[in-house]
């Protein structure tokens, strides 16, 4: 209700009826459908990392129905709490309660020219459409529902970057596009279609900035890709290390179209965004790693001519001379570089020895060689006078389209969607699907325009302690090198495939403990936590912990 409006009167008997409506859950005070408002796609929203509780503002007016039959509708601009108590969902919003039972859908109602959006605590971005929270397995389990054009909104900025080419933004809003498409006609009697991670698309919500993204889903509105008449699962991946990846080597079982090949891709490894990792075998064996010396003399104490001769201590083996390295054994048929093994021959304890070290996964991760901790790296090997540099490079499982590759495509290559969509998914046809959309009904108007919540606070994650003495040879650091609304992996283990211990919010505390024995990787602790993280996202901080 606006300030100007002064008819006291009438603001307290709908005062009093939102009050009846939140404290007898059983009445039903609103009519129509409790279904989401028109068939979408529905994304299961695990970057909230809900637990028991969930902060969020509206921004437009929703109806809150929960599963025990209870109904209210909330003004635009509520700040809204759901806690989950013993298997049950409450909804708190401007010192009032709902109880809502084992679920709690917030569907969108009809709010003039407002764009219904739910805006998450500590995320940057607005998530239009439908919410259905329910209570699974201990925790709050969130489907967002949307129509399949609005999902994009949220799919392409972050799958690529605004910033990108507009042709390879098209590609990616028909790839994206296609991929949703394709996991809706497979989920249709699952709870959800996708889920907001690297598993399917990385949604997270409208971003502010998206003009370009926005123009590319505009311009290619509908338009799908097929083969043989039939709508494929349109795979990418941030970059393929410079050759596409067969379905069939990734996925077993799978029906898959012909559309797929396994070839070069020049636009990928010139690209010089695409990310890759490289490692430096210094020829007069120098520099080795423990982890790398283990390796080595584990292969060395199998040759009996070396009986005796070896350190009982990996690092105190001593490499008199790298003479060669050869990567061998592709894992799939030709023309797959795809490599397994690398065989060394180098100068130890007076003789020239032979080694052949598995490259997956102990090798690539003792040479910090592991992009994306999925053990399917390509890697290259290449000689000067002093040394071998190793670069291993591949982001994902390097099926159908490159990102990388398309924004070198269409920035140096000056392609136009349609080309790069002809290069990474040959024999494929463009078609257009259209979309049925229904608008957001109208609430019923027995509920009335609700008084606004006054302004609170929004809040945020407690960050762990750091108090005591820093052990011997630790620093402090803080986590910083993020953006303002993600988080930190901290793993088992000093890799990107490793089990993830917690997540780390910006400006977290921590104490380093040792450098890990693959580079770029520390050791790291709170007094709740201890694991890995990559010292590129670290700040070093003087002062003492508490």
């Amino acid at each position: 209700m606006n300030s100007e409006q002064k008819h006291t009167a009438p603001r307290r008997i709908l005062l009093l009826l939102l009050c009846l409506a939140l404290l007898l859950p059983q009445a039903s005070l609103a009519a129509g459908s409790k279904k989401p408002s028109g068939a979408g796609i529905r994304v299961l929203l695990t970057r909230l990392n809900l637990k028991d509780e969930a902060w969020m503002t509206l921004e437009g007016r929703y109806l809150a129905c929960g599963a025990n039959g209870s109904e209210v509708l909330l003004p635009a601009g509520a700040h809204v709490t759901v806690l989950l108590r013993k298997g049950q969902l409450v909804l708190f919003h401007d010192g009032l309660s709902l109880a809502a039972g084992t679920s709690l859908q917030l569907l969108r109602r009809q709010d003039g020219d407002i764009e219904s959006g739910i805006r998450f605590n500590l995320l940057a971005g607005v998530y239009p459409g439908d919410l259905t929270l329910s209570a699974q397995d201990g925790v709050i389990r969130p489907v967002l529902n949307l129509p399949l054009e609005q999902y994009l909104l949220g799919v392409v900025p972050y799958e690529m970057s605004d910033s990108f080419p507009l042709e390879a933004l098209k590609v990616q809003a028909i790839c994206a596009r296609t991929y949703a498409l394709s996991k809706m006609k497979q989920n249709s009697t699952a709870e959800y279609d996708v889920v907001d991670n690297t598993n399917d698309q990385v949604f997270r919500g409208t971003p502010a900035q998206n003009e370009n993204s926005s123009r590319a889903i505009e311009e290619t509105a509908g338009l799908i890709l097929t083969y043989r008449d039939k709508l494929i699962t349109a795979w990418y991946s941030a970059s393929n290390g410079g050759q596409t990846e067969l379905p069939g080597n990734i996925w077993s079982g799978k029906d898959i179209p012909g559309c797929f090949a396994m070839k070069d891709d020049p636009w990928d490894t010139q690209n010089p965004e695409s990310t890759v990792r490289t490692a430096v075998l210094e020829k007069d064996g120098s520099g080795l790693s423990k982890g790398m010396l283990r390796l080595i003399r584990t292969e060395l104490a199998k040759d009996s001519k070396l009986a005796g001769q070896l350190p009982e201590r990996p690092e105190d083996l001593k490499v008199d001379a790298i003479r060669s390295v050869t990567l061998t054994t592709p894992r799939y048929p030709a023309p797959s570089r795809l490599m397994t093994r690398m065989e060394i021959a180098l100068d130890v304890c007076g003789g020239t020895y032979d080694v052949t070290l598995e490259l997956f996964p102990e090798t690539v991760f003792m040479l910090g060689l592991s992009v994306y901790g999925a053990d399917n790296e390509i890697i290259s090997v290449s000689e000067d006078e002093t040394s071998f540099t190793l670069t291993a490079g591949r982001y994902g499982h390097g099926v159908g389209m490159s990102q990388r590759g398309a924004q070198y495509m269409a920035s140096e290559g000056k392609k136009t969607f349609k080309q790069i969509l002809d290069f990474y998914y040959p024999g494929v046809k463009i078609k257009r699907y259209r979309e049925d959309t229904v608008p957001p009904p109208t609430p019923d108007p027995v509920l009335g325009e609700t008084p606004g919540p006054a302004p609170t606070a929004t809040p945020r994650p407690t960050l762990m302690p750091v108090t005591g003495d820093l052990p011997e040879n630790a620093w402090l650091a803080t986590v910083e090198h993020i953006d303002d609304d993600s988080t930190l992996n901290l793993r088992e283990k000093p890799s990107a495939g490793a089990k993830i211990v917690r997540r780390l919010y910006k400006h977290q505390t921590l104490v380093v403990l040792e450098e890990a024995e693959v580079a770029g990787w520390v050791k790291v602790k709170t007094d709740a936590a201890e694991g890995y993280v990559m010292v590129s996202f670290l700040q070093i901080k003087e002062e003492s912990p508490d």
